[in-house]
């Protein structure tokens, strides 16, 4: 087994975290923040958008069964990454499209396909998703951890997050946990 960490921000962390609890070959799933200067923010303070920290996840993977590549493939199907700094009602830097990326091969990675999906024309807009080094990775609270799957009868869980899983088992339904 060959462990690896992707960080990945696609809007409210607790949509992109739903999505890849479920995924074959993913060890953890950390909800936190990640892209500003100022240690240990709390969530109320990343939701003012002064820190500079985007909302995002933290996933830990078996690269043998699972690749950075195909990983990636789902962030962009679970979320718009051609709008910047916003994703439907969530709005503000914290909720910007980002890959930190934790390798050069990362880095490659993401920019190769970024620059497919681009020349594929999968979305109508230019993609806006932000490759950057990854930085230092903090944990959110406790109530922010597995939420969807702690709240699924939430409002916002019911509105925002069940139609996005509902669109991954539609295009990766293989690569889900049965």
């Amino acid at each position: 087994m060959a462990s690896e960490t992707a960080t990945l921000g696609g809007g409210c962390f607790w949509c992109v975290e739903a999505a890849f609890l479920g995924l074959r070959g993913v060890q953890a799933v950390v909800s936190g923040y990640a892209g500003g200067p100022q240690p240990n923010p709390s969530y109320r303070q990343v939701c003012t958008g002064s820190t500079g920290h985007a909302e995002v996840i933290q996933v830990t993977f078996d690269n043998t069964l699972i690749d950075y590549r195909t990983l990636l493939e789902v962030f962009f199907t679970v979320h718009d990454p051609t709008t910047l700094d916003a994703q439907g009602a969530d709005v503000g830097s914290q909720y910007r499209s980002v890959i930190f990326w934790h390798s050069e091969a990362q880095r490659a990675i993401a920019e190769d396909l970024i620059a497919h999906l681009t020349r594929e024309g999968v979305w109508h807009n230019p993609i806006v998703t932000e490759v950057a080094p990854a930085p230092t990775f903090y944990p959110a609270e406790d109530c922010h951890q597995d939420y969807y799957r702690r709240n699924p009868n939430q409002g916002y869980c019911q509105a925002v997050i069940s139609p996005k899983l509902a669109k991954l088992r539609q295009k990766h339904r293989a690569l889900l946990v049965t």
